[in-house]
This record gives C-alpha cells, structure tokens and sequence, in this order.
C-alpha cells in the first residue's frame, strides 16, 4: 500500500475538527488515528522535535541526518510522511528541501487525547 494511501491528509483541523467531548465520530476517528500513525515512529517524533528548535524553526535535510544517526534516504522518507500527514511543510532551494512545522498542526491531536 503507497504511503498517500495511508496517509492522504493535507489540513488536519479540517478533517479532524470539530473534536469536542462528545463521541467522536468514526470519520474523525480515521482521521486522527492516520495522524497518530505519522507520529508513531520514534525517529519522527525526533524529526518533528528537531525541526522545531532549529533555528528560525526550519530545518535542511543535510541538518538532521547526522544528529538523527540515519541515512540521508532515510531521514527524507520520514520528513515526507511527516509532510503528507500536515505536520511539517517543504519548501525546496536549490538542491536542499527545507522543512517546518505547520502551525497548529498538533493542535488536533493534542486536543482528542485532553479529550480523553
């Protein structure tokens, strides 16, 4: 199964939102629980830390591989999952991709798991 496939989410506050106290509906369930498997992954999380306390809050691929202690492939297929899933954007220079953190993007798992 191609990775769009698991996880074709672009806004997670529209897909996600309204989570509120009530039963969450199984369509926002699909969807938080796809957010959820992007994070899943301790190598991500890592990523997602990272490119946050870079300075300006963005971060090259050339910047993570070494500090992460995986290959430049490797760290470029997380960053792109982490992407597809609406938590990092890509903007790309020259040869290097650069990444930062979509604001708010986190806001909709933070708030389902206050939730519950």
């Amino acid at each position: 199964m191609a990775i769009t496939e698991l996880l074709p989410l672009r806004d997670l506050q529209a897909c996600c939102a309204p989570i509120t106290r009530e039963v969450i509906s199984e369509e926002n369930a699909v969807s938080v629980a796809r957010a959820m498997k992007a994070l899943a992954d301790p190598a991500r999380l890592r990523l997602l830390s990272m490119v946050a306390a870079h300075a300006d809050g963005e971060a090259c691929v050339c910047d993570l591989t070494e500090p992460l202690g995986l290959s430049q492939p490797t760290v470029s297929h997380h960053l792109k999952v982490l992407s597809e899933a609406g938590f990092l954007s890509r903007t790309k220079r020259g040869t290097w991709a650069y990444y930062r953190i979509v604001p708010g993007s986190l806001d909709v798992i933070s708030g389902f798991l206050a939730t519950v």
